[in-house]
């Protein structure tokens, strides 16, 4: 039947011994190693990734200051460029209140000149005016 051969028996036991050696050294440990060194690529890829996210989210809340202080300086010179608006308008308005019056002031005045020259001139016609009276009231 099956007969056990000793020698070849040892023999396949030497040359699977030598190939389970020649496999680690060639293959598995090769696999091993390059396995490790990706697992440690990729940690650190990750790590570089997390520190990226939290520069990003630093960055982010620089601009939003950035923003946020530059709208605050925006009313600031807007409210500062209303205000001396203002300020020059009310200026210019004084300036047009006194001259009108003047204006106005040199307008009456004239006004009461006119009234004293005219109340004179009706007054030096009263005699005139009684005297055509008096005819028209002869004539009836």
């Amino acid at each position: 039947m099956l007969d056990i051969n000793p020698m070849l028996l040892g023999i396949t036991v030497i040359v699977f011994l030598i190939l389970l050696y020649l496999l680690n050294s060639w293959l598995y440990n090769p696999l091993l190693k390059y396995m490790e060194d990706r697992d440690a690529l990729l940690k650190k890829e990750l790590e570089e990734v997390s520190s990226n996210d939290s520069e990003i989210a630093a960055l982010k809340a620089k601009a939003e200051q950035i923003k946020t202080d530059a709208k605050l300086e925006a009313a600031s010179l807007r409210e500062k460029v209303i205000a001396d608006a203002k300020e020059l308008a009310e200026s210019k308005m004084e300036a047009k209140r006194s001259e009108l019056a003047t204006v106005y002031g040199a307008f009456k005045e004239s006004l009461t000149k006119e009234k004293e020259q005219l109340n004179s001139a009706l007054l030096s016609q009263v005699p005139l005016f009684k005297e055509a009276v008096k005819a028209k009231f002869s004539q009836i």
